[in-house]
């Protein structure tokens, strides 16, 4: 299945840029490789399970960890996020566009795999996606106004998106310490998400 090799190579190129930046990070406090690869498949896939607290963690290796679960699971599971599907349709959509530019009298066809998809498919998932950055970008604005600043904001606001539940800086342990105007305002993004 093409969905299913696209969100394996996702998790493996997040997994070893993650390794990558923990090798060359001047911290002192090493991540093990087994918590790395655990860490980084349960955030993509949106499960939000967690062995160890990340917040000792380099912010890049946990922001990265974080993008990949606005990605999320694959179509039909109860992951949160995008979905595989829509990023590689909104991809080869990019492309086929980015080829009709350079050759303007070519055939280019939209397909996922061996089957092809509906330009009017392909508009909609752009339309979802818009849909999604302008709420992110709201919601991010609503929390940034109650005063959290943004690095908790931006992973507070993705992790209720996505359904994950982890987050950074402030809410990397849990959402207890944030006021009732920003708890009411994640738990909307949490229903928006579903």
């Amino acid at each position: 299945d093409p969905e299913f090799r696209f969100f394996l190579s996702l998790i493996f190129i997040i997994f070893v840029a993650s390794y990558i930046i923990n090798m060359i990070s001047n911290d002192s406090s090493s991540i093990g490789l087994r918590d790395l690869m655990f860490h980084t498949v349960s955030t993509v896939t949106t499960t939000g399970f967690t062995t160890s607290t990340t917040a000792d963690w380099p912010l890049s290796i946990s922001f990265l960890l974080l993008i990949g679960a606005f990605i999320g699971a694959c179509s039909g599971s109860v992951g949160g996020g995008v979905k595989s599907w829509r990023v590689m349709i909104m991809l080869n959509h990019a492309y086929s566009n980015i080829m009709k530019i350079i050759h303007p009298s070519s055939v280019v066809t939209l397909k996922i795999g061996a089957r092809s998809v509906d330009d009017n498919v392909a508009t909609s998932v752009w339309g979802f996606f818009s849909i999604y950055v302008i709420s992110f970008v709201v919601l991010l604005l609503a929390i940034l106004i109650s005063g959290l600043d943004l690095e908790s904001a931006f992973s507070a606001v993705g992790a209720c998106l996505n359904n994950l539940g982890p987050g950074l800086g402030v809410v990397s342990e849990n959402y207890g310490d944030i006021n009732s105007f920003s708890k009411g305002t994640l738990a909307f993004a949490m229903l928006l998400g579903r």
